[in-house]
């Protein structure tokens, strides 16, 4: 473990995604897994560091925004979401692999930049307890654009 109080070595690091958005397809397309307890675990513990990194790498894009510019505040919404789903203790089943899997998933569309601004994208259901935020018009906006 490194001491980086600041996050400098982390923001020099890229998402290694490729294989964590495969992990999420493959979560989310479950429909009865029997696995252990200890698997489904380990597989949560998985999810959750990435989805700390992703949720890092939102953050410091979203401080970069002007203060004037509404992504940024969305971006600080769905973060104080993804805090609260990730303070909530892991459990050994497949609902609480899930639902991390749909916040990596939902970090990951606040990240990226929509393909049709004028398509609204869907919220995934990402917490057991409540949705997250939704922009105007029910779309939830990419942090930034790719122009």
């Amino acid at each position: 473990m490194l001491y980086d109080p600041r996050g400098l070595i982390e923001a020099e690091l890229p998402l290694d995604r490729a294989p964590h958005e495969a992990l999420v397809t493959a979560v989310l397309a479950w429909k009865s897994p029997d696995l252990e307890p200890r698997d489904y675990e380990q597989i949560a513990l998985q999810l959750t560091g990435h989805a700390r990194a992703v949720a890092a790498d939102v953050r410091r894009h979203a401080a970069a925004l002007p203060k004037s510019d509404g992504r940024g505040a969305l971006a600080e919404v769905v973060l104080r979401e993804a805090d609260r789903c990730l303070s909530v203790p892991l459990e050994g089943t497949a609902r609480c692999v899930q639902n991390r899997a749909r916040l990596v998933r939902a970090l990951y569309t606040r990240l990226d930049p929509s393909p049709n601004p004028s398509r609204p994208l869907r919220s995934p259901r990402w917490c057991p307890a409540r949705p997250p935020a939704r922009g105007a018009a029910g779309r939830v906006p990419p942090l930034w654009n790719s122009t």
